[in-house]
């Protein structure tokens, strides 16, 4: 008994000391221009590309060297991709429009579009029922996408707003709704919601991301929390503080860690103690406006996204409501952020 408390304790002090010797740092960056905002950042780890969306397109770029590779294009107001492997075939929001667009992985060619909802915005896919499902903001639904044929099978009402949402791999998927600040569980093969619930301790979720072995989910929310939910019992067991603006997040299970990207210009890691216990390991200081990412599970590497700015308007318009500082031309940038090896 001694002998094993005594491994414990051995084991917790070698735990902590990697952890604080081994930290993530930006290795790359680099500049790939170009006009227009951007959103969701997609990782496509068995052809090592990171798919962007700019706002009329997505960029694809090549994850090893940051060269441009192409695009897929004509998109109005371009969100999200998700990739359908079985069907050879690749999924985009097109949110201006409310339509979904099918191109060809390989190519990049545009293949057809199918109406979706207004506001379409998040976008997965679910190996489990093979099906593609859109999470349509103003229209407070989920559209669903056979993916042979690209064409619309339902949209399911949810009750809320949704922003980003995830397949848990046993044929349930889970999506945040931001207005009401709760979860909906929706499976995917009858095409119906079963579940709600509170994110209690978290405003106004948008980011998402799964820990399928254990049955998290982890709800990064503009209010500067992270709200970790059992997705078994349906409520959350835990909080973590983030930096604030998130629109972003991903979890790492070989290094046992959660990320937020932040508009603060900041990256949070956040390291799984255990399922219901979770503490803050580093804010990584990225750039202001830097709140996309995607992770590549496979190499463990963060794709963060941003511009520089110019001065924030005086006043508000018709064209800009919300006075967003306008981007500097040619400034568009991808950062790479790695883990170094500890000491």
């Amino acid at each position: 008994m001694i002998l094993g408390l005594f491994s414990l304790v051995v084991f917790a002090m070698q735990n902590a000391q990697g952890q604080a010797t081994s930290q993530y740092r930006i290795t790359h960056t680099y500049t790939l221009g170009g006009d227009g905002r951007w959103d969701y950042v997609t990782p496509d780890p068995a052809n090592h590309r990171v798919f962007i969306a700019r706002q009329n397109r997505f960029m694809v770029v090549d994850e090893t060297d940051g060269k441009v590779l192409g695009e897929v294009a004509p998109i109005q107001g371009a969100h999200g991709v998700a990739l359908a492997p079985a069907a050879h075939h690749g999924f985009a929001t097109s949110g201006n429009d409310s339509s979904v667009v099918m191109f060809d992985p390989t190519s990049l060619k545009v293949l057809g579009r199918t109406p979706a909802a207004e506001d379409a915005d998040a976008i997965t896919y679910d190996a489990v029922s093979n099906r593609v499902f859109t999470f349509n903001g103003d229209a407070q639904s989920a559209s669903v996408i056979d993916p042979a044929s690209g064409q619309r099978v339902t949209n399911i009402p949810l009750g809320g707003k949704p922003e980003s949402g995830v397949a848990a791999g046993n044929g349930k998927l889970f999506v945040n709704i931001v207005d009401n600040a709760e979860i909906v569980e929706i499976d995917g093969k009858s095409a119906t919601v079963t579940r709600r619930w509170p994110t209690t301790g978290c405003k106004n979720p948008v980011a998402m991301a799964i820990d399928t072995t254990h049955h998290r989910l982890f709800s990064g929310c503009r209010s500067g929390v992270l709200a970790v939910s059992d997705y078994g019992a349906g409520r959350v067991v835990a909080t973590a503080p983030i930096g604030m603006g998130v629109d972003g997040a991903a979890f790492d299970a070989a290094a046992g860690d959660v990320f937020t990207s932040n508009a603060d210009g900041t990256l949070t890691v956040i390291h799984e103690d255990s399922p219901d216990q979770y503490h803050v390991v580093q804010n990584v200081q990225t750039a202001p406006g830097a709140r996309n990412m995607g992770l590549d599970p496979v190499t463990h590497r963060l794709y963060v996204v941003t511009a520089d700015f110019g001065p924030v308007p005086a006043e508000s318009t018709a064209a800009n409501p919300r006075r967003r500082p306008p981007i500097l031309p040619g400034t568009f940038k991808m950062m790479v952020i790695e883990r170094s090896a500890a000491r």
